[in-house]
């Protein structure tokens, strides 16, 4: 990510609403809603505007909302992926856009839950960017990763056998296991930065709720690992520190201490946005 995607300049028009759903335990979420159909927001940009994204919840810190959640699967080679939303074409203010939403698990998936902190203006979120959007690990984050994979390599269910028992020392044994990668970034100028978490907290609660269920798989689930207060890289169980936060089992942000966790999931409003045009 260049200095410029990650600290992008203010405007009036990047304000963020914090998320309409409250930290209700993942297995508990239920609220229903969909993304707005976005308007255009500036004439040089496209596909900005209200939306409404499923997040993993902000628990603490300055953050406005939580990360964005990346809905997985694992292929039929045991490969992770993560789903990108099928490419329509809509008519916005009298002009025909391409935007990137399907309907998934009762709710409307959409890539601009990625529009923010200058990721928009990377190839790799624009709709109809060719990706094969399979995980691919980014190493020097994880001791097991660097040990099990090079920079690129695909990331496989083979790997996480020990899920239910592995810890690193931060927070407790036994959560959930990580993986940094990158997302849709082979032959991209910027990266698409993510972790992915295999836990039994999120097999048990795909059980009770039709979005989870929709959007994870064998337990992997995944979101955009980029603060949404000042677009700084996060880490989940990576520093001690974080336990002084609350979050030794979560996502911190060192930058700024924001903390979240990617157990819960909520619903977030804010105000995605535009695309280069």
């Amino acid at each position: 990510m260049s200095m410029s995607d990650k600290y992008p300049a203010e405007s009036g028009r990047r304000r963020f609403v914090k998320g309409v759903v409250g930290g209700a335990a993942l297995a508990g979420v239920g609220a229903t809603g969909s993304v707005t159909v976005n308007t255009l927001t500036t004439a040089g940009g496209v596909g900005g505007g209200q939306t409404t994204a499923m997040t993993i919840a902000k628990v603490t810190g300055p953050a406005p909302r939580g990360l964005p959640q990346i809905p997985v699967r694992v292929t039929d080679d045991g490969y992770i992926e993560g789903i990108w939303p099928e490419v329509q074409t809509i008519e916005q203010n009298g002009v025909e856009i391409e935007v990137a939403q399907e309907q998934l698990g009762g709710r409307t998936y959409s890539g601009a839950w990625f529009q923010y902190c200058g990721v928009e203006s990377q190839e790799n979120v624009a709709p109809n960017f060719e990706s094969d959007n399979l995980f691919r690990a980014e190493t020097g984050q994880y001791e097991w990763q660097d040990d099990t994979y090079d920079s690129g390599d695909r990331i496989h269910i083979d790997d996480f056998q020990n899920y239910d028992t592995w810890g690193n020392g931060v927070g407790s044994d036994g959560v959930g296991k990580p993986a940094a990668v990158t997302w849709r970034s082979e032959d991209a100028d910027s990266s698409l930065n993510a972790t992915v978490i295999r836990s039994t907290r999120i097999e048990e609660a795909a059980q009770e709720d039709e979005w989870i269920e929709a959007s994870t798989d064998q337990g992997f689930m995944a979101y955009l690992n980029v603060c949404t207060h000042f677009c700084c890289i996060p880490g989940y169980k990576q520093l001690e520190e974080s336990s002084r936060y609350g979050v030794g089992d979560g996502t911190y942000c060192v930058c700024h201490q924001s903390g979240y966790d990617p157990f819960t999931l909520e619903q977030a409003l804010f105000v995605a946005r535009p695309r280069p045009d």
